[in-house]
């Protein structure tokens, strides 16, 4: 996908994206015949490993039971 697809696949605009990938938080593109692109499965991960923001009130009473 795009530049501007992958930054709103992930919902932001394509400055907070550009800064996203240049501190690795976001996948670098590939090339594909002078086209860049993102892969969406990269992208997936990259999301997936970004903080929760606040997190889970009841995990987080739980977590201090144990």
């Amino acid at each position: 996908m795009s530049r501007e697809e992958a930054a709103r696949y992930v919902g932001v605009g394509t400055t907070k994206f550009d800064d996203m990938v240049a501190r690795r938080l976001m996948p670098k593109p590939k090339k594909v015949d002078g086209r860049v692109i993102w892969d969406r499965i990269a992208l997936d991960g990259a999301f997936s490993d970004l903080p929760e923001d606040g997190g889970n009130r009841i995990d987080e009473l739980l977590s201090r039971r144990a």
